[in-house]
């Protein structure tokens, strides 16, 4: 770098202050995933309080500015937008009934958010993640629609990870695994391709015949698709896990990682599948969702990702999207 060269420090933008918003602002500062915050929510109390909050403990943390208003031009200029804000999800309530509502915020949001920064990616977080982010894509237009994706089961294919790695004692980190399709209760948990330390999880063998069998398999993915409800129950909302897998998420955009993740992005072909936004493993980089990769499928595994594209397409149909 040239002396006396200075290079602009990302921005990342956050809307809704609740509690998965402010878990996603945490989650990014104390990791240093950007160079400044901006908080949004219609609540200018509770948005000011959050962001005095923060700011208490910068000190600790990398340097981070951040700022909060109830005014939406707070985002101006914005690398990245997270969209955190909709109907909270109610104990048991399906993902899909929050539809409505949310499909209406995000329509009116996104073109907004893009007047004021117009190169920004944005990310929803808001469910149903995947009927909100088709809504906000469509609402975007065209061109801008690549960089419109949702957070899709990033979260969903740490839970399974984690799963696993605690059956058979090995380090979340050996293990690889993916949830694809609905972030909800359509979901495939991808078991012909999850590997431990490189050995298919299917062969996995512990001295006394395979670990994952029929019956382990089917209880660990059936975990993976409560988890939400049973945290949502105990504590009201899930938010400290989806703040970690945002604030990852917000890493690979802005430093142009070039990661495999499985968010929700609207699909152009891949596996069969298009008209629709789920999550396949895709790569994400300062460009947003860009390819889509086509991963092998046994055939049980693609009767049910196309089962859960139908299902999401049907809920388009009933919202007229």
């Amino acid at each position: 770098m040239t002396s006396g060269a200075t290079s602009r420090k990302s921005k990342v933008s956050i809307i809704g202050a609740g509690s998965v918003g402010t878990a996603v602002a945490y989650a990014c500062l104390i990791r240093g995933s950007a160079g400044a915050l901006a908080l949004y929510d219609t609540n200018a109390g509770k948005v000011r309080a959050e962001v005095l909050d923060l700011n208490h403990g910068t000190q600790f943390a990398p340097a981070c500015r951040i700022d909060g208003s109830d005014d939406l031009a707070v985002t101006a200029d914005s690398d990245l937008i997270v969209v955190t804000a909709g109907v909270k999800q109610r104990p048991g309530q399906s993902r899909l009934d929050l539809a409505a509502a949310n499909v209406e915020l995000a329509q009116a949001l996104t073109p907004a958010l893009l007047d004021l920064s117009p190169g920004a990616v944005v990310v929803f977080v808001s469910n149903p993640v995947d009927i909100v982010t088709y809504a906000a894509a469509r609402a975007a237009g065209e061109d801008a629609a690549p960089r419109i994706f949702g957070s899709g089961t990033v979260l969903d294919s740490g839970r399974l990870r984690f799963l696993v790695a605690e059956r058979v004692g090995v380090a979340v980190e050996n293990v690889h695994a993916l949830v694809v399709g609905e972030h909800g209760d359509s979901e495939i948990a991808l078991w012909s391709s999850t590997t431990i330390g490189g050995v298919p999880a299917l062969a996995y063998d512990l001295g006394d015949g395979p670990v994952f069998d029929d019956a382990v398999r089917a209880e660990l993915a059936s975990e993976v698709m409560r988890s939400a409800y049973e945290i949502i129950s105990g504590k009201g909302a899930t938010n400290l896990a989806i703040g970690l897998s945002t604030a990852r998420i917000v890493e690979a955009v802005l430093r142009d990682q070039h990661r495999v993740l499985p968010v929700s992005s609207l699909q152009t072909g891949a596996n069969g599948i298009e008209g629709v936004c789920l999550s396949l493993p895709t790569i994400v980089d300062g460009r947003g969702a860009t390819r889509v990769l086509e991963v092998p499928l046994s055939a049980d595994e693609e009767q049910g990702l196309h089962a859960s594209a139908r299902a999401l397409l049907d809920v388009q149909r009933a919202l007229g999207l």
